[in-house]
């Protein structure tokens, strides 16, 4: 076998074994250093020092001769490099912090404050109820870009309010699990910050060029929400008087500043900190960690085991996100260099396509990986091999990067493996079957699709704000 074909056997190996449900990163780091040591393999460098020995040389100093020559292959040195690399990566240091601003938020009690405020401030908007949980979820989905945590709590939430108020179930579970999908998209997206770190854009363009397609989406989103409540009344009832009850204009404002205002001022602070330069995303995410805490004090859910549990939840999930790119480095790294890489240059080169038809074949792929996939492993693993391919159809990153991002929001959104479908069956009452919330993710999957046309036929949706910080 040639090299290039090693390299292939070695991507149809993986596919298999991921598909046989082995941990995805220690799989990609033993493939990386199996084949990598086929790749690397020097003979004259593994028998190095043989020729010290004589007949007088005893069994242990035979066999430490040889273990040191079995390890005398490059790849080591590369697996170690990458693993430092990786570790010592200054964007992925806004991973951990992100992740324990997020945690820390979840368990600071504010979410239900939230919707029962924009519940009753919504009152008059058809579909309001409806609507006060679209936009609590991309609120909590913002601050927390955990897409698990977000669409159980308001699962627990604003399911059984919307459902008692006569909304129709899949109706009421479709806004549900689109809008706490948002997370990976509106920044501060930890998507977007392991995307930066896998292509090399800039994080802050990223942020800049995310903000306008998530408010894009965001509004077809309760657009859709607020038509279908009109055209389909009986989707979406009116409140009563019992189910929301009215309130004097003073106490909406106070109930507003005590629950929306401090989560709002949190992300804008955060984010508005990294656009306008005054601080790098890592430290941005340090003074989210921080706001968070604060939060969480001030709402008097703070306690050393919800502390205990954030920071353990935090390490496991940046372990997971760090471990992947190790393995993911090295694998790619000896798949370059056995010609794989220039292999599928060759030939999508070979198919001759236009820019468009080169999106839409990226896009697609990256449409069914999100069945069986998460968005971590996409972006690691997968996002790379297309990188290269941009200059050729003279894509920029930045563009294919939002494109991306909004395609991932339809990997949690797709039946059969539709998984914030499965979050939400989990907690939700026994009389909301899943067939019900696949049927009212569907519309929602198609704003998707629609938000991603958009974005194509109007570039400047993602060039603009990164034009008006940074400048083309």
């Amino acid at each position: 076998m040639t090299d290039p074909q090693v390299a292939l056997s070695m991507l149809a190996l993986f596919i298999g074994l991921v598909f046989l449900g082995f941990p995805i990163a220690f799989t990609l780091m033993a493939l990386g250093i199996f084949f990598g040591y086929f790749a690397y393999f020097d003979a004259g460098r593994m028998w190095r020092g043989f020729d010290r020995l004589d007949e007088t040389a005893s069994w242990w100093e035979s066999t430490s001769l040889w273990i040191e020559g079995f390890y005398n292959n490059r790849i080591f040195d590369l697996f170690i490099n990458q693993t430092y690399t990786v570790m010592s990566n200054e964007v992925l240091t806004a991973v951990p912090l992100f992740l324990f601003m997020g945690y820390i938020v979840e368990r600071a009690n504010i979410v239900d404050r939230l919707f029962s405020t924009l519940n009753i401030a919504a009152k008059n908007v058809p579909g309001s109820m409806g609507v006060a949980a679209l936009v609590t979820c991309a609120l909590f989905a913002t601050a927390t870009g955990i897409v698990g945590a977000v669409v159980t709590l308001m699962g627990l939430l604003a399911l059984p309010a919307m459902l008692k108020a006569r909304y129709e179930p899949s109706f009421a579970s479709g806004i549900i699990c689109a809008g706490g999908t948002l997370g990976i998209l509106i920044p501060p997206s930890i998507m977007l910050i392991v995307y930066a770190a896998a292509s090399g854009v800039s994080i802050v363009r990223l942020y800049a060029a995310a903000l306008l397609p998530g408010l894009l989406l965001v509004g077809l989103y309760l657009t859709y929400v607020i038509g279908r409540a009109i055209l389909q009344p009986s989707v979406a009832p009116r409140p009563t008087e019992e189910e929301v009850p009215s309130v004097k204009l003073g106490t909406l404002l106070w109930m507003l500043f005590t629950s929306f205002f401090p989560l709002a001022v949190l992300i804008l602070s955060v984010l508005g900190s990294i656009l306008f330069g005054l601080a790098t995303p890592t430290e941005a995410a340090a003074i989210g960690a921080l706001g968070g805490m604060v939060l969480a004090v001030a709402y008097r859910a703070m306690s050393f085991q919800r502390l205990r549990e954030s920071v353990y939840l935090t390490v496991r999930t940046t372990a997971m996100v760090c471990w992947l790119f190790v393995g993911s480095y090295t694998f790619s790294s000896v798949f370059s260099y056995l010609g794989g890489e220039h292999l599928i240059s060759e030939f999508v080169s070979g198919l001759d396509l236009t820019p468009l038809q080169f999106l839409l074949l990226a896009q697609l792929i990256i449409f069914l990986l999100g069945w069986p996939l998460e968005w971590s492993e996409i972006i690691i693993i997968f996002v790379p091999i297309f990188l290269p391919l941009l200059p050729m159809f003279d894509v920029d990153p930045l563009f294919f990067g939002i494109l991306v991002a909004l395609n991932l929001q339809t990997s949690f959104l797709t039946p059969p493996m539709a998984m914030s479908a499965y979050y939400l069956k989990g907690i939700a009452p026994p009389e909301v079957k899943l067939t019900q919330i696949f049927k009212g993710i569907m519309p929602f999957l198609a704003m998707v699709f629609l938000s991603m046309a958009i974005v194509y036929i109007f570039p400047q949706i993602v060039y603009h704000l990164p034009g008006v910080f940074y400048g083309n």
